[in-house]
């Protein structure tokens, strides 16, 4: 008997014990998150992407409390990486500093190893960052409607630049053309750095550039923007007027946001995104973003929801119209 009731008592003093710690009587997992957590940059360090989630690393990582270990993997216009973060385990563990490059328009294009909408969860949005009509400094365009009217006089003489075949700078430049009537000959390079050489040499006429890829020329005298391709003004480039004054309903600009693997649980992606919004409203990220013409913007995971539909609405009719491929 008295074996029994000290039976009893164990099993009731580690039943108690399991109560407090294991609320609902499930084993009470410790508050994420607990280790690292592995961020995919699917483009090559150095690169706008990159420098934009580096700048968030340290915000991030002490809101947090774990490190945010960047992981760079460039390839097939950022579907690589992309891709990898679909594959991970959804914990958390694994996120994608995505743009609307792999996360809406390449799946225009061509096929991908992913559903852009159904594989990943939107977290949070980053930062918008405006495309920029920009000419060499000699350009005789003083404005963009003198830009239209001088290519119109060029009919297929004048080349407008891009950062690559089927990159957001090619969609947008097609946009360009479709609205405004033009005939300009494409040309694309291997990224910004190229393609501002190419302004620097005088063999594009015109592109539409970053503010982080034009900056440096266009401080130095030698690129001029007539045109932001925001909807309205932009603090990022007071005084530079929009196309859509020119074009109405122009709008083009990259974006940059986090994502994590489909299944990933509300209750991590609302902490990351408490998180991520937090670190964009650190005045040294926005310092950081402003001085290179990016617009410090977030949101929740229903609004970058949103955006990547509004996108491949956008963008389906002209990149179909101007079969653009990659």
């Amino acid at each position: 008997m008295r074996h029994a009731t000290r039976r009893l008592l164990v099993h009731a003093t580690f039943a108690g014990a399991v109560a407090v710690l294991l609320p609902g009587g499930a084993l009470a997992a410790d508050p994420y998150p607990t280790k690292p957590i592995r961020v995919v940059v699917p483009y090559a360090a150095g690169g706008t992407t990159d420098q934009l989630a580096r700048v968030l690393q340290p915000a991030l990582s002490e809101s947090l409390g774990q490190q945010l270990v960047i992981d760079n993997k460039p390839g097939a216009g950022g579907t690589i990486g992309t891709e990898i973060a679909v594959g991970a385990p959804p914990d958390g563990y694994t996120l994608v500093f995505g743009n609307n490059g792999p996360n809406a328009l390449i799946q225009l294009m061509r096929p991908v190893p992913y559903d852009p909408i159904n594989d990943l969860r939107p977290v949070a949005l980053v930062a918008l960052t405006p495309m920029f009509f920009a000419v060499p400094a000699d350009s005789p365009a003083k404005t963009l409607q003198d830009f239209i009217a001088y290519a119109k006089q060029q009919d297929g003489k004048l080349n407008i630049g891009s950062v690559g075949q089927g990159s957001f700078s090619h969609v947008t430049a097609e946009y360009f053309k479709q609205l405004a009537g033009l005939n300009l000959v494409h040309i694309p390079y291997n990224g910004g750095a190229p393609l501002m050489s190419a302004f620097a040499g005088g063999q594009v006429q015109a592109a539409f550039v970053t503010g982080l890829d034009g900056a440096a020329l266009q401080r130095a005298g030698k690129v001029r923007y007539l045109a932001i391709a925001t909807p309205q003004p932009s603090p990022v480039a007071p005084g530079v007027p929009t196309v859509a004054e020119v074009l109405p309903g122009f709008r083009s600009y990259s974006w940059f946001a986090v994502f994590a693997p489909k299944g990933t649980p509300d209750d991590i992606v609302a902490k990351l995104n408490a998180a991520i919004v937090g670190a964009v409203a650190r005045p040294d990220v926005q310092k950081f973003f402003a001085e290179r013409n990016v617009e410090a913007r977030s949101s929740t995971p229903e609004g970058l929801a949103k955006i990547i539909l509004d996108d491949i609405a956008q963008w389906g009719p002209v990149i179909k119209k101007g079969n653009i491929q990659m």
